[in-house]
């Protein structure tokens, strides 16, 4: 076996894919990548920073052949047999290729596993004015262009045409490197200035970017192809900023002088999990949590003593994190590790005791920054009032599944002064939460944030446990074993016909204890409530008072009539959800117009963490 390394102009590869000379072996698996995945993977190329090598294999081994497969959303174009197989890259350019050729159309997901088809465009003027930016200049927008919001009646921006692209100033990335479609593009705008200022910056660093590429020769062995294609995909692990930071840390000179020893981050960081080991929901917070809200407070802090052309801007990036001193770190230290202390009492409020019940445990960093800069002032009611709508909105809406560095910034921004009431407009994450009556469908496991937030919505209200009788306070839920569990039991909707979606949805589910989850069994409600009432001590209408702490129909669960039940309890929640997010919830299903059941996700998102679906050998 033998191989070389070389560089491979992006622009030829794109051709390469499109054309079929570089192709899939068939035992990879699907295309798959997110989103926000695709959205960074091209601001990566437009900074010129590198995306990573990848593997080709040399055809033409008659010994060692694999089935090709094009690269999707190539079939019609690739009409040459393959030179090379893709072995490791497949996500990327598989990215590339759909984003940057033909319609620009990619096939891609959400953070949820919610399947989508998105375009994506740069805005030539932020590109140009500061091309550090550009996290805020390359946007994604769905196939037709268009993003609406208030449940697609309301639009936000529209990119349908190249007239509409034009008044906009963005300029879809399919025609970065289509010399023609840019003279066309251009030429009809009529400004040479500003097509020269955009060449001279993202459509040279595309022309000019290079990946590289291991290429095995067409001698190697299948055995071989199974080794490397297994070590490519193991990979390494990269330091991460917390261990650069270690070295940085213990190399600051001032604290060696004042104290005649090295700092040592992860020494601090032990003694940082010591004082949280009493709290179960920041077991998981992990060392770069930790940093990022550091860095978030630091850079907030700096940005208020800034001005001008100097401004210091808020930053939650990895590269702002690495740019973080012992100072900084010392400064903030104690009163963060105070605030992510804090942050476990306002969950413990909100009946969210466990770190797995936590619904997106990536949202507990700007909420500590946030207690931090409020202080006192977060313990005020009315304050805590709107830290709640806003941490609601983020799960609910489910918004802190992707592009959160983003998001951290803008709500350490504008959620403390909002709360405080110094600010009347929302921030983006209250401004953006949106929820419709068909996702209640589709939520089936903790894989969801909303799966999670809604269930812990549900015990907020008071609700009690069937047979036990006791609420559900920080004790009794890990002294009754409390988990989600089906009201009308898996087993008696399978012999009666009930359909997946509605047998696995949130809305057939609520919080009981291990207890009187063996007292439900696999029979019918109207079995199974006898023996709630006998184990309870409850007469028929203390049990049925239970039943609606739970919002659910005491007839309808009774009479073991599923379809009333599940009609009646999907309204209840949604009312449930409104008054947290104090916002209307879409009766999409009500209207005959679902947009967001569980046939618009993707199979593994709707499964049990750890039973996802199987996949053949994946890609990094």
């Amino acid at each position: 076996m033998g191989f070389n390394t070389n560089m491979h102009q992006l622009s030829a590869l794109m051709r390469s894919t499109e054309n079929g000379e570089v192709q899939l072996p068939d035992f990879q698996r699907k295309y798959k990548w997110e989103d926000e995945r695709v959205r960074q993977l091209l601001i990566t190329i437009f900074r010129g920073h590198p995306l990573g090598i990848i593997m080709l294999l040399e055809t033409g081994n008659s010994s060692v052949r694999f089935k090709p497969r094009p690269i999707e959303s190539t079939e019609a174009t690739a009409t040459s047999e393959p030179k090379f197989l893709l072995l490791d890259g497949q996500q990327r350019l598989t990215s590339l290729t759909q984003a940057l050729k033909g319609d620009g159309v990619v096939h891609t997901k959400d953070s949820r596993g919610k399947r989508l088809d998105r375009r994506y465009f740069i805005n030539i003027q932020k590109s140009i004015e500061d091309p550090f930016e550009l996290d805020e200049a390359v946007i994604s927008v769905p196939a037709d262009g268009i993003i609406r919001t208030n449940f697609n009646r309301d639009i936000v921006l529209d990119l349908s045409s190249m007239e509409k692209q034009h008044e906009a100033g963005y300029i879809p990335v399919s025609l970065l490197l289509d010399q023609m479609g840019l003279f066309e593009w251009f030429g009809k705008l009529g400004d040479t200035e500003l097509m020269t200022a955009f060449s001279d910056g993202i459509i040279r660093q595309i022309n000019e970017y290079k990946i590289p590429a291991i290429e095995l020769d067409k001698q190697t062995d299948k055995a071989a192809v199974a080794t490397v294609f297994e070590k490519v995909n193991v990979g390494g692990l990269p330091l991460n900023v917390f261990e650069l930071l270690t070295a940085v840390f213990a190399g600051d000179a001032e604290y060696y002088d004042k104290y005649q020893r090295d700092f040592r981050l992860n020494d601090d960081w032990v003694e940082t999990k010591e004082l949280w080991k009493e709290h179960d929901v920041l077991h998981k917070v992990e060392n770069t949590d930790f940093l990022q809200a550091i860095t978030m407070l630091t850079t907030l802090e700096r940005s208020k003593h800034s001005s001008g052309n100097r401004k210091v801007g808020l930053s939650a990036k990895r590269e702002d994190v690495l740019r973080l001193e012992l100072n900084d770190y010392l400064t903030w230290r104690d009163a963060l590790r105070q605030g992510f202390i804090w942050v476990a009492g306002f969950l413990a409020d909100l009946h969210i005791y466990r770190f797995r019940d936590v619904p997106y445990p990536k949202q507990l960093v700007p909420l500590a920054a946030i207690a931090v800069v409020l202080g006192k002032e977060a313990d005020k009611h009315h304050v805590k009032e709107k830290i709640t709508q806003w941490f609601w909105s983020g799960v609910l809406g489910e918004l802190y599944g992707a592009a959160i560095e983003t998001r951290f910034v803008r709500d350490l921004e504008g959620v403390p002064a909002w709360a405080m009431g110094e600010e009347t407009t929302a921030p983006r994450t209250v401004q953006d939460a949106t929820f419709a009556e068909s996702r209640l469908h589709s939520l089936r496991t903790r894989n969801a944030a909303a799966y999670k937030g809604i269930a812990a919505l549900i015990m907020a209200q008071g609700s009690t446990d069937w047979v036990e009788g006791k609420q559900f306070g920080a004790f009794q839920y890990r002294d009754m074993a409390v988990d989600i569990h089906h009201i009308f039991p898996k087993d008696w909707c399978k012999k009666n016909g009930i359909d997946d979606e509605r047998r696995e949805s949130i809305v057939n589910k609520t919080t009981l204890s291990a207890r009187t989850n063996r007292v439900i069994g696999g029979v019918a409600p109207s079995a199974y409530l006898s023996k709630v009432e006998s184990e309870s001590g409850f007469a028929a209408d203390g049990v049925d008072d239970v039943l609606r702490g739970h919002l659910i129909s005491p007839k309808a669960l009774r009479s073991d009539n599923f379809d009333a039940f599940f009609e009646l309890r999907r309204e209840s929640l949604c009312t449930l959800i409104e008054g947290a997010l104090k916002k209307t919830v879409q009766r999409d299903v009500s209207e005959g117009n679902a947009v967001e059941d569980s046939s618009f996700f993707e199979e593994e998102a709707l499964k049990e963490p750890g039973q996802l679906v199987e996949e053949p050998l994946s890609e990094a």
